[in-house]
């Protein structure tokens, strides 16, 4: 089993699989580069790739959804954006300010520090983004 260490995708990735969370079971390739606003043929390369990493099932022609571990790791990504969305907050920044900050660095944080910037705000379960769960703090975040 794997443990998710925060690091393992680069930025993009990680907005595809927080999307695909966000949408539910299957979304169509389309809708993807649509939203990301990226080409269709970058959406193909990158959903290809997360297929082959075993994140996304690909179902040509209908589209693509998380599989188990895509789900996991896409839960982890959107809590460690809300956590320190949330810390960012506590330092004067408005909801929207510490949303758009946090986006611009989030994939560089790792699950050690989240845990411990989580753990030192007494594991917070609202953040200024949305919920925040904690089934991946501390030993739970093992694949």
């Amino acid at each position: 089993m794997q443990e998710i260490t925060g690091l393992e995708l680069s930025p993009k990735k990680v907005e595809y699989l927080k999307l695909l969370l966000k949408k539910g079971d299957l979304v169509k390739t389309t809708d993807i580069s649509r939203e990301l606003n990226v080409d269709p043929s970058t959406s193909t390369k990158t959903i290809t790739d997360l297929s082959e990493s075993g994140y996304v099932d690909h179902v040509p022609y209908r589209g693509v959804r998380l599989t188990e571990k895509g789900r996991l790791y896409a839960e982890f990504f959107v809590n460690r954006h809300n956590i320190l969305s949330l810390m960012l907050s506590h330092y004067g920044l408005s909801s929207e300010e510490s949303c758009a900050e946090v986006s611009r660095f989030e994939s560089l944080v790792s699950k050690v520090a989240i845990d411990k910037v989580c753990d030192a705000m007494g594991h917070p379960t609202v953040g200024v983004c949305g919920r925040i769960k904690h089934i991946s703090c501390g030993s739970a975040g093992n694949l």
